[in-house]
């Protein structure tokens, strides 16, 4: 039977809860996303696993999450498990080429990935990333460096890029 192992811990943006199987870390709902919804999506994407409250098992990527945030991680080195269809999971690569401190648009990311009419449909896996800021899509814009969707809310988007110095001051 599968396991996936889950917790919570304080940062300085709030509540994160992440899951974790043994492929690696598959799930990380930063603030805008309540417990229930949380365990809700855990439960839909590995129906019939074992579900774990345990520290331990996700005791890497919470620190690298920490120091990302106290700006002494640039890049996450954590094994990710990603759930989502092979065009989800393609976006999500490609997001994770963008480097730190710079900003794409989604039309950019399309381009990208060989189809620069399919910006809406990056959009919306975008939308859909079970692994934020290690996923970074905090990282991309609208077309004219909009700051659009982000499920924990722009400020986050904004707090997010102004740590890493893609936005100023």
């Amino acid at each position: 039977m599968e396991k996936v192992f889950y917790t919570s811990f304080n940062s300085k943006i709030g509540s994160i809860y992440v899951a974790s199987t043994r492929k690696g870390v598959c799930k990380i709902s930063i603030p805008g996303q309540s417990k229930k919804e949380f365990q809700s999506w855990v439960q839909n994407h590995f129906r019939g696993a074992e579900i774990v409250e345990t520290a331990t098992r996700n005791r890497r990527i919470i620190d690298e999450l920490n120091r990302y945030l106290d700006r002494r991680l640039v890049k996450f080195h954590s094994r990710l498990h990603m759930v989502g269809s092979a065009f989800q999971k393609q976006v999500w690569r490609q997001i994770r080429k963008i480097r730190y401190g710079t900003t794409v648009s989604y039309k950019d990311l399309a381009r990208r990935l060989g189809n620069p009419e399919a910006f809406r449909a990056v959009g919306r896996a975008n939308a859909t990333n079970p692994l934020p800021i290690v996923v970074p899509c905090h990282r991309v814009l609208g077309s004219r460096d909009e700051m659009v969707g982000y499920a924990a809310g722009i400020k986050t988007k904004e707090f997010l890029l102004r740590l890493e110095g893609a936005i100023m001051l």
